[in-house]
């Protein structure tokens, strides 16, 4: 063989050694979960890693906005110093070495929710945004992303908390109606009763005087719990144990006149245990839904989700308009206590499975089961 053959035949070897790398370095890379998240552009993600491209010798955060590099040519670093150890120097367009824009934000509006908490009087909109350095609009918009409630809604939510811790340490009405911001004796009862579903007496002395009457019969998910206030449907509850189902609704309602259902009221329950058995009928019954303004949001959004259907927690803290608010919306549907009728068990993961369900996740799979079948 000739020289030269023998070089073209050397050179053509180093190109398939050299491609080879490159294909392993690329599926490498694409099968790494950091890829998809560069990929997507996740601000989630910041923080948690880096990656540098070769061909341009920076390195980024994984929101970067810049042109999508070659996976072959990326490598992924734990940290900044990490990066620059391996000779790359910081992106211009994202600059990973300074606060990303979202915890800055973050930063604001946490600041901004510290000053709500902090003001004897609710803040108005132009004050909450001049404090940010923001527009009324660009801060309304943020506030809520970041929240999940509007800066009207997180006052209320706080004053109201202000205004349980004050009951139930024992303070007199007219001590948490100022404790908790509220003006006029008028206002503060039109809010409370909205909010606590009793009055400030009644919700001091743990629900004295309500009526509740409720319920525990037998169904094919374990023993059910029917319970109903003057307003509706305030508990739902599915177990195991009787008993613990009885406690559970005397710690929510400790000191409430619990009333064993009479024969009318056992028509209800069958109601709802016709609805546990066969999902297609409907459960059309007045509730009375007692949470904080975020809680409530959820519960409704819960309420349009189509029988038969799922969605992730992903999905429904998009319905809401609040993408950033996964974990808040997951504890929402943690939080409901009226099973069935306000259906948490339609919620799953992003890939499809279940957990996350207050009365187990062999119910969950159950109810879901037999909604689709209905």
């Amino acid at each position: 063989m000739s020289v030269v053959l023998m070089k073209k035949e050397l050179r053509l070897m180093a190109t398939k050694v050299e491609t080879a790398k490159i294909s392993s370095a690329a599926e490498r890379v694409s099968k790494d979960p950091r890829w998809q998240s560069i990929v997507e552009r996740d601000q989630k993600a910041d923080g948690s890693f880096f990656y540098s491209v070769k061909t341009t010798g920076v390195y980024c955060r994984p929101s970067c906005a810049a042109r999508l590099a070659r996976p072959e040519n990326v490598e992924f670093h734990n940290s900044c110093a990490d990066a620059r150890q391996a000779g790359f120097r910081s992106c211009k367009r994202c600059k990973p070495d300074e606060v990303s824009l979202a915890d800055q934000n973050k930063e604001k509006i946490a600041t901004v929710c510290r000053l709500i908490e902090s003001s004897e009087e609710e803040p108005t909109l132009q004050e909450l945004a001049d404090s940010a350095g923001l527009s009324t609009y660009h801060f309304h918009r943020l506030f809520k992303s970041i929240t999940g409630l509007t800066p009207k809604a997180y006052a209320t939510a706080h004053r109201a908390k202000k205004m349980r811790k004050e009951l139930e340490r024992g303070g007199s009405i007219t001590e948490a109606m100022f404790e908790a911001g509220f003006g006029s004796s008028s206002r503060f009862y039109e809010k409370t009763n909205a909010v606590l579903g009793m009055t400030p007496t009644d919700f001091r002395r743990g629900g004295a005087k309500i009526d509740i009457r409720f319920a525990i019969a037998q169904c094919s998910l374990g023993a059910i719990l029917v319970a109903q206030s003057e307003r509706g449907i305030c508990s739902i509850l599915l177990g195991d144990d009787a008993d613990e189902l009885a406690r559970d609704l005397q710690d929510r309602f400790p000191n409430a006149n619990l009333i064993g259902g009479d024969n009318e009221f056992e028509k209800l329950v069958a109601q709802v245990i016709s609805f546990v058995e066969t999902p297609g009928i409907g459960l059309d019954l007045p509730l009375d839904v007692r949470g904080t303004a975020f809680q409530q949001r959820v519960w409704q959004a819960l309420r349009k989700i189509p029988a038969g259907t799922t969605v992730s927690y992903t999905e429904l803290a998009n319905r809401l308009g609040l993408p950033k608010a996964v974990r808040a919306v997951a504890s929402a549907c943690a939080a409901n206590k009226i099973a069935v009728a306000i259906p948490c068990h339609r919620v799953v993961r992003n890939d499809g499975g279940l957990s996350g369900y207050r009365w187990g996740v062999e119910r969950k799979a159950t109810l879901i089961k037999r909604e689709a079948n209905a």
